[in-house]
C-alpha cells in the first residue's frame, strides 16, 4: 500500500490501496543505466510506487497496450486553444471542422513509423488503433517487459483486490522517447464506475398510494432517522415532488426551480445533438414510457445508438484486459436511463441524443476508444459522462491520453461534462477503499466541466407544477452533514465520518470536490474564492504532478446542481428480468412500479450538458467548453447567472461542507461557482 501525504488541512498521511501512480521517476526523462546499443530513457511520471503487497510476477500470454503520442506543434496547439476561448481574440469560437485537428496536430508519419519500427523490432504485433495519437500493439507480458525495460507485478490491496502494474519506470530509446506521453495498458486499475444513486421510495403507513396527488410528500430526513435506518433497518418514509408516487420532481418542476426560459423550442435544445457516454445496455422502452408520462404519447425520444468495441452486450475486450460480465451487459442500466431522462428533462426538443456505448474494462482502453469516437465523429455539441475513477487510480499515461482527446473536442466546439462522484472530498473510498482527499478523472481534466452536487433539503415542491427557487435553502449536498473525516463521535453515531460518505444504498453521500492530483489550474479558472487556504500547489507528485512545481492546482467542481437523492428527479427504470439489469433488481421497492427518485452527480452532469445544449440552440452556435464562459460570468455578474451556495442560508437544514471543503460565498471546492439561473445563462450570456 502506498502512502501519499495529504495537504496540511487534511491530516498527516493517508493509505492508498489500488492506486499505483506515485511518481518515483520525477517530472523529467531520466537516462537509464548505461548498456550496449541505443541509449534508453525513463518516461516521466511512469514509475508507480505502491506499498500494497506484491504477490508475484504478472504473466500473460498476450496483452494489448497503447503507446500514447504527444501532439505535434504543442505550442501552437496551446495558443489556438487559448485564442478560441478568449473573447476579443481573432480566433474566438473559430471551431475546427471534423478531421482538422488530426491534420494540424497529429504526430508526423515519420514519428509514428519510428515508434512502430521499434515495437516490431521487439516482436510486438502492431494493430489498428482508434486514433493517430495511439499506437496499439500486443505481445506477451515478457515481450512487453523487454520492450519497455520494466517489470510487471501482481499486487493485493488490504481489501483483497488484486491488480497488475508495472513496478518500475517505462523506458524507451532516446530517439523516440521525446514524443511519447506514456504507455496505456500496463496497469488494470482504471476501473470506471457510475455516480448514480438508485433509491426506491418508501411511503409511511396511511399515506396516499401515490399517483402524484397531495398527501404523499414527506419532510427531509433527520439524523435520528438516518441512524435508525442504518442500525435497525428502519425504512425512511420518503415522498418528494409531483411524479408518480411522489418519486421525485417532474421535468417541469426541475426547470421551474432553476428558472428555465419560456422561449419555446429554441430554449429546449431544438435542432441540437447531444451525446451521453455509457458503459451499459438499456431498454429504450423505459425511456419511451418516461417520456410519454411527461410529454404525451406523441413524443418520440430522439435516440440513436453508437456502439464502440462491441459495446457492453458483445464486448471486444483488448487482449489481456478484463471486461467482466458483472459490470457489462445491463449492469448499469440505471445510470443510462438517468442520463438520458435527465437530458430530455432539460432539452426535450433535441434533434438527436446519441448513446455512445463501449465495454467496461479495467485498463481504460475501451473508454479511450469511446471518447475518441465522440471526438472523431464530431456529431454532438455537448457530451455528458457520469462514469469516472479517482485520479489516484489512474496513471499519467492515461490522463494525458484523455487530455489530447478533450483538447480536440474543445477546439471543435464540443462541451464535455463529468461527474464528481458522491463520496464528498474523499473520491477513492468506493474504488480502492482509501480515504485520501482525491477527485475524479475525467472530471478534473482542464477541458472537462466538473459538476458537483447540492441539496434542496427542506424545500419540497409537492404537486406545484411551477415552484420557485428556494432562496436561502439550497446548500451543498451532504446528507445530515454526516460525511466527514471526523473520528467516531455521537454526532456521527460513533461510526466516524467516512462511514457516512459511502452509504449510497441509503441515499446518503456528498458531492465531490477538491484539488487535482494531476492538473495545474487552467487559465480560465479565476474569481473570488478560487485562491484560498485550501488551494494546493504543484509538488511533482501528489499535487498537480503534471504542472510545474509551485503552480496552483486545478480545483473542482466548476459548477453544481441538485444531486440529493432525497430531493431529486423521478426516473423510470424497469430493465429486463433475463439480464443483470440493476433496474430490474429494484422492481418491487417502489410505490409505483418502475418509478424511482434518484440523485447523485450523475444527475447534475447531464443537467448541465442539456442547459448548454439549450444555450447552443437559442444562440444558434456552439459555445464549446463552457468553463471559460461561466468563470467570465462569475467575475462579471455572479448573482445574475448563478445561485451562490454559501453554507449559511437561513433556511438550510444541515449541510455546510462536502465532508472537508466548506461551502462559502464565492467559489468553493464544495459547490464551485454555484447552481444555474437557466434563463440568464441561456438567453442573456452573449453569443
Amino acid at each position: 500500500m502506498r502512502f501519499l501525504p495529504r495537504p496540511p488541512w487534511a491530516g498527516a498521511v493517508a493509505a492508498l490501496g489500488l492506486a499505483t501512480i506515485a511518481l518515483a521517476s520525477g517530472m523529467g526523462a531520466v537516462p537509464a543505466s548505461a548498456s550496449p546499443g541505443p541509449q534508453f530513457v525513463a518516461l516521466k511520471n511512469s514509475a508507480p510506487a505502491t506499498t500494497d503487497q506484491r504477490i508475484g510476477s504478472y504473466l500473460s500470454p498476450r496483452m494489448s497496450i497503447e503507446v500514447s503520442l504527444a501532439p505535434s506543434h504543442q505550442a501552437a496547439l496551446a495558443s489556438e486553444l487559448r485564442a478560441a476561448y478568449t473573447k476579443g481574440s481573432a480566433g474566438y469560437h473559430h471551431w475546427l471542422r471534423r478531421g482538422q485537428f488530426d491534420a494540424r496536430y497529429a504526430p508526423s508519419a515519420a514519428e509514428r513509423a519510428a515508434v512502430t519500427r521499434y515495437l516490431r523490432s521487439q516482436r510486438l504485433r502492431v494493430e489498428r488503433s482508434a486514433s493517430p495519437f495511439l499506437i496499439r500493439a500486443s505481445g506477451s507480458s515478457r515481450q512487453l517487459e523487454t520492450a519497455f525495460r520494466t517489470s510487471l507485478s501482481r499486487y493485493r490491496d488490504p481489501r483483497g483486490i488484486t491488480y497488475f502494474a508495472n513496478s518500475s519506470a517505462v523506458q524507451l530509446p532516446a530517439r523516440i522517447s521525446s514524443g511519447v506521453l506514456g504507455v496505456v495498458g500496463l496497469t488494470n486499475t482504471v476501473r470506471e464506475h457510475s455516480a448514480a444513486i438508485p433509491a426506491a421510495s418508501t411511503r409511511a403507513a396511511g399515506q396516499a398510494s401515490g399517483d402524484g396527488s397531495a398527501g404523499c410528500e414527506t419532510p427531509y430526513p433527520t439524523t435520528a432517522q438516518l441512524f435508525a435506518a442504518v442500525n435497525s433497518g428502519t425504512n425512511i418514509a420518503t415522498g418528494y415532488g409531483g411524479s408518480p408516487g411522489c418519486s421525485g420532481m417532474t421535468p417541469a418542476q426541475f426547470n421551474s426551480i432553476y428558472n428555465a426560459p419560456h422561449v419555446g423550442p429554441a430554449g429546449k435544445g431544438a435542432g441540437g445533438t447531444e451525446a451521453v457516454f455509457e458503459l451499459s445496455g438499456y431498454l429504450p422502452s423505459d425511456i419511451a414510457a418516461w417520456a410519454h408520462t411527461f410529454y404525451g404519447s406523441g413524443y418520440t425520444p430522439p435516440l440513436a445508438n453508437r456502439i464502440v468495441d462491441g459495446g457492453p452486450l458483445n464486448p471486444q475486450c483488448p487482449a489481456g484486459d478484463t471486461c467482466p460480465a458483472s459490470i457489462n451487459g445491463y449492469a448499469s442500466d440505471f445510470e443510462v436511463n438517468l442520463d438520458i431522462e435527465t437530458e430530455l428533462a432539460i432539452a426535450p426538443d433535441l434533434k438527436q441524443l446519441i448513446v455512445y456505448n463501449a465495454p467496461n474494462d479495467f485498463t481504460g482502453q475501451t473508454e479511450l476508444d469511446e471518447y475518441s469516437a465522440m471526438a472523431n465523429d464530431d456529431a454532438a455539441a455537448t457530451i455528458s459522462s457520469s462514469y469516472s475513477v479517482c485520479e489516484n487510480d489512474v496513471p499519467a499515461a492515461y490522463v494525458q491520453s484523455e487530455n489530447v482527446v478533450f483538447e480536440q473536442m474543445a477546439l471543435q466546439g464540443q462541451s464535455v461534462f463529468g461527474d464528481n462522484q458522491d463520496t464528498g472530498a474523499f473520491g477513492c473510498i468506493t474504488s480502492d477503499g482509501t480515504d485520501i482527499v482525491d477527485v475524479q478523472d475525467p472530471s478534473a481534466q482542464p477541458w472537462v466541466t466538473s459538476v458537483g452536487g447540492t441539496s434542496l433539503e427542506s424545500d419540497n415542491p409537492g404537486t406545484n407544477p411551477h415552484p420557485a427557487y428556494p432562496q436561502g435553502i439550497e446548500t451543498v449536498w451532504n446528507t445530515g452533514n454526516l460525511c466527514s473525516n471526523q473520528p467516531a463521535a455521537p454526532s456521527n453515531d460513533n461510526k466516524g465520518g467516512f462511514f457516512w460518505c459511502t452509504m449510497n444504498i441509503e441515499r446518503l453521500g456528498a458531492g465531490g470536490g477538491g484539488p487535482s492530483q494531476w492538473w495545474g489550474r487552467p487559465f480560465y479558472q479565476q474569481g473570488p474564492g478560487v485562491n484560498s487556504h485550501y488551494s494546493t500547489f504543484g509538488n511533482g507528485s501528489t499535487h498537480c504532478a503534471l504542472a510545474s512545481v509551485g503552480a496552483p492546482c486545478r480545483e473542482t467542481p466548476d459548477i453544481s446542481g441538485d444531486a440529493d437523492p432525497f430531493t431529486g428527479l423521478a426516473e423510470y427504470c424497469t430493465g429486463n428480468a433475463n439480464t443483470n439489469s440493476l433496474c430490474n433488481q429494484l422492481l418491487g421497492q417502489e410505490p409505483v412500479r418502475g418509478w424511482v427518485e434518484t440523485g447523485g452527480t450523475s444527475m447534475t452532469t447531464p443537467m448541465w450538458a442539456s442547459i448548454t445544449a439549450d444555450r447552443d440552440s437559442y444562440t444558434g452556435s456552439r459555445i464549446g467548453n463552457i468553463n471559460p464562459l461561466v468563470y467570465l460570468l462569475f467575475n462579471l455578474a455572479p448573482s445574475r447567472y448563478f445561485h451562490d451556495i454559501t453554507g449559511i442560508g437561513p433556511g438550510q437544514q444541515a449541510a455546510t461542507s462536502n465532508g472537508l471543503f466548506p461551502a462559502t460565498p464565492g467559489y468553493d471546492m464544495a459547490t464551485g461557482i454555484g447552481t444555474p439561473d437557466m434563463t440568464a445563462l441561456i438567453t442573456r450570456s452573449g453569443p
